[in-house]
């Protein structure tokens, strides 16, 4: 199926997989997702990501975290922040903090795509993508 906006499209797919329990999601592979998976991988919030599929049917297969007996998700949150009908941008001074510090926000810079705290880091803004914790 596809979809005009592709990060919404990812985070859902995070969601409704941690949800349910799965161990893996596929994902179509964009730059942009590719690129949030490696942050995600990183920050912790997943094990690991792969490319599968050869052309136009490439996917990221993305292996979830869990934690405890209960396999409790390590994502309790995903929340779409810039849309593509309503875009949001921060300058480096006013770059959230999510959960004063425990979740991250993702943002798109000149720099690349990176945590709110990596972009705090090397003095950049750009645009909000999402938060997680």
């Amino acid at each position: 199926m596809a979809s005009n906006d592709t990060i919404s499209d990812m985070l859902t797919r995070i969601r409704n997989a941690c949800s349910v329990r799965h161990p893996t999601t596929k994902v179509p592979t964009t730059r942009i997702t590719k690129s949030i998976a490696q942050v995600l991988k990183e920050e912790g919030f997943i094990e690991d990501f792969e490319e599968t599929g050869e052309g136009i049917q490439k996917f990221i297969e993305i292996s979830l975290k869990y934690k405890g007996k209960n396999r409790q998700p390590l994502i309790t949150t995903l929340q779409r922040v810039s849309k593509p009908g309503l875009r949001v941008y921060s300058t480096k001074k006013d770059l959230p903090r999510v959960l004063g510090g425990i979740g991250i926000a993702i943002v798109s810079t000149s720099k690349g795509i990176m945590t709110d705290r990596e972009a705090r880091k090397q003095g950049v803004g750009g645009e909000i993508l999402c938060y997680i914790w």
